[in-house]
């Protein structure tokens, strides 16, 4: 029993540091800028990471933004803040709730298929033709679809921000019949350029991650069809996990740089 589990805390050690291998050499394949940044292998990665999560993004960020709204209006409304509101909903949407939904929806549809599309072409044996060529799979495949991730992931932030906020607002004065205007100023007083800054760099360290997760997973699936699915599968539970680990390390490293920020003021929801 003892040596079923050490084995596999083992195998865990051994596979954790193959994957930060493999990100090291990620890494160093960007310093190989005409290898990876052709436009015909980098444009179609920001076109498929990007531009086709665009629809996805604005609806799911519409309908988070309004369900905000109708879970906190009466909470809101009982102590007579419901005017500040959408401050709430907005720091929530920038803060968190954008990055980390953009970053879920990057490791289900795009991560996937990454992890699914180079897993087929190491099964089919045409990642060792590469290497065979002469060419370096990593700088030409792994390269362009990380940079795609870490790039496009703002984008897919600020449409769900957006949309959330829309959302929000439309459920809270049209819907409650609430002040619109008290909601665009206090949303204006809570909400700080720092506020979408850190939702921003987050996203970019999800993004990195997801990119790198999928494109490992993709390269060292096991034979078969059956090896690429279980592949997919550990892509995305890999993914999810590490944005919600690295989610909760950002957020107290970020919260304490902007109290440093504010000279060790909090910032005051309901003053």
């Amino acid at each position: 029993m003892l040596g079923r589990v050490g084995a596999g805390v083992t195998d865990q050690i051994a596979a954790f540091g193959r994957f930060v291998s493999f990100g090291g050499e990620t890494v160093r394949g960007f310093r190989s800028l005409g290898a990876w940044a052709r436009w015909d292998r980098l444009g179609r990665q920001l076109f498929f990471v990007g531009t086709m999560s665009v629809p996805v993004l604005a609806i799911t960020g519409a309908f988070i933004g309004m369900i905000l709204a109708i879970e906190g209006y009466m909470q809101f409304a009982q102590i007579g803040q419901q005017a500040r509101l959408g401050g709430v909903i907005n720091i929530s949407l920038t803060k968190q709730i954008g990055p980390v939904l953009a970053a879920v929806i990057l490791a289900g549809r795009v991560g996937c298929s990454l992890t699914a599309e180079l897993g087929s072409m190491r099964v089919t044996e045409q990642l060792d033709a590469m290497r065979a060529l002469g060419s370096d799979p990593v700088r030409v495949l792994v390269c362009p679809r990380v940079a795609a991730c870490v790039l496009m992931i703002p984008l897919l932030v600020t449409v769900s921000n957006a949309c959330g906020v829309i959302g929000g607002w439309v459920v809270t004065t049209k819907f409650y019949d609430a002040n619109s205007d008290q909601f665009w100023q206090y949303s204006s007083a809570l909400v700080t350029w720092f506020d979408l800054f850190n939702g921003i760099f987050k996203s970019l360290i999800f993004g990195f991650a997801i990119g790198l997760i999928a494109c490992y997973k993709g390269f060292t699936c096991k034979p078969g069809a059956e090896g690429v699915g279980k592949a997919t599968t550990d892509s995305f539970v890999t993914s999810f996990i590490a944005i919600i680990a690295l989610n909760l390390v950002l957020a107290k490293f970020l919260n304490d740089v902007d109290l440093w920020r504010n000279g060790g003021v909090l910032r005051a929801v309901f003053a």
